[in-house]
């Protein structure tokens, strides 16, 4: 086979075939994030005493840096409940958006 171009022709077409691999390659490595965006977390319904809004409790274990000894620390976050379908125990996966009141910055997605 005749090769027509000199060898840097052929080798700055090399390059560019291989810079547009790579660029689609970075393009398809990096994960979508999802429509709303935000952290997920779980947690239990502890209040449901408002309108619109439940109380759900995220519980962690953290360890002790001097004693090495585990313990549970609890945060308390007010969650939008558009429909007011949920009640106390129950566990839900809320998702963080966008401010909604002084204190409400999260979502109800699902029971877990």
């Amino acid at each position: 086979m005749l090769n027509i171009f000199s060898k840097k022709e052929s080798e700055k077409a090399k390059d560019s075939e291989s810079a547009v691999a790579k660029t689609d390659a970075v393009q398809k490595s990096v994960p979508l994030k999802s429509a709303k965006g935000g952290r997920n977390l779980q947690g239990v319904v502890v209040s449901d005493k408002m309108k619109k809004t439940v109380v759900v409790a995220i519980s962690n274990l953290k360890l002790h840096s001097k004693y090495k000894k585990y313990f549970t620390v609890t945060k308390r976050f007010k969650v939008h409940d558009e429909n007011n379908q949920y009640r106390i125990g129950d566990k839900v996966v809320i998702q963080e958006t966008r401010p909604m009141s002084k204190e409400k910055r999260w979502v109800v997605i699902s029971k877990a």
